[in-house]
């Protein structure tokens, strides 16, 4: 069998696993940890997947046959070698402990220039800033009316909640499918057929199902040590905030970026302004957290850097394999 077919098929499978396991929880996290209580696994499991279907197929039929929305013109299609295999490898790892790292660092600096690179890398500290303080300034304005710190919410108000997050998931679920779909499809030819299609659908729908049987894995810590991720209150006002921020980057280039970085930057912005209007919740609590969840990303972000330099300036210029 054609050494090339074996590292794409193991690619895509693992990038496929490593993304939906690491970078979905930052979209349905939130929904997970506010629906579970209300439904069974299985039927949010559903949901997630058929917005997830029409997302494909919605950039299948808009792009030619690519479901990357057309996140992937600057990384030109090339043949997958043993050392595309080991980014999500790498991935996956990461993810088994826990530790939310940019999918688009670790799996495109594989297939990505350097100089492309850099780009993505000045997109994502952006997309950070920006995400922290658009949600810094939203949540000192909703601290004024309300304390996330407890789901006080009158009766009246519980149904049109608990709704909301049902609509802003599958909002913010499809948004960030049209970003993150690239990190499994640089694997892929650049057009797809329709039997190729189903494939990917029906392989993504299987790993929905999983992470949804085993409530978001470990990463999900993530987004429930967060103030009042449970909350459909909360879920809703995060959702439509992290959705709004990653839209206006979707529509202004094609580059990819981390959406990571942009999901790790509003929670870090939403637990300063809760600490700013909440005298009981001290500041020597929030930096620690959110401290840590930049480290984290730093390092995710040192293992891409030392990726793209080692296929570009040791792996191809000796042509080991």
């Amino acid at each position: 069998m054609d050494m090339t077919l074996i590292y794409t098929v193991i690619g895509f499978a693992l990038a496929g696993y490593s993304v939906i396991a690491n970078d979905s929880i930052q979209t349905l996290g939130t929904f997970i940890a506010s629906k579970k209580k209300w439904f069974k696994w299985y039927t949010l499991a559903g949901s997630a997947s058929a917005v997830m279907i029409l997302a494909l197929a919605w950039g299948w039929y808009s792009y030619d046959g690519d479901i990357s929305y057309g996140r992937l013109t600057r990384i030109p299609y090339q043949e997958i070698q043993w050392y595309h295999a080991v980014a999500p490898a790498i991935l996956l790892l990461l993810t088994r402990i826990g530790i939310p790292v940019s999918t688009t660092f670790l799996v495109l600096s594989a297939f990505a220039s350097t100089v492309v690179l850099e780009k993505m890398l000045m997109k994502s500290v952006v997309g950070y800033g920006l995400a922290a303080m658009v949600a810094y300034i939203a949540w000192i304005g909703v601290s004024k009316f309300i304390n996330e710190k407890f789901d006080e919410v009158d009766e009246k108000w519980v149904g049109f909640w608990r709704n909301s997050v049902w609509i802003s998931s599958g909002w913010l679920w499809w948004v960030w499918l049209s970003h993150d779909v690239a990190n499994i499809a640089v694997y892929l030819p650049r057009q797809l057929d329709l039997t190729l299609l189903l494939i990917v659908m029906g392989y993504f729908t299987a790993l929905l199902f999983y992470i949804f049987y085993i409530q978001g894995g470990p990463i999900q810590k993530v987004v429930l040590e967060k103030t009042g991720t449970r909350y459909a209150r909360s879920a809703t006002i995060i959702n439509v905030i992290y959705a709004g921020v990653l839209f206006y980057f979707k529509e202004l280039n094609d580059l990819p970026m981390s959406t990571t970085w942009v999901f790790v930057g509003l929670l870090c912005g939403r637990e300063l302004a809760i600490a700013t209007m909440n005298k009981e919740y001290k500041l020597g609590y929030v930096f620690p957290l959110i401290g840590k969840d930049f480290l984290k990303m730093v390092f995710g972000l040192t293992v891409s850097v030392g990726i793209v330099l080692a296929i570009h300036y040791v792996i191809i210029p000796n042509n080991w394999f």
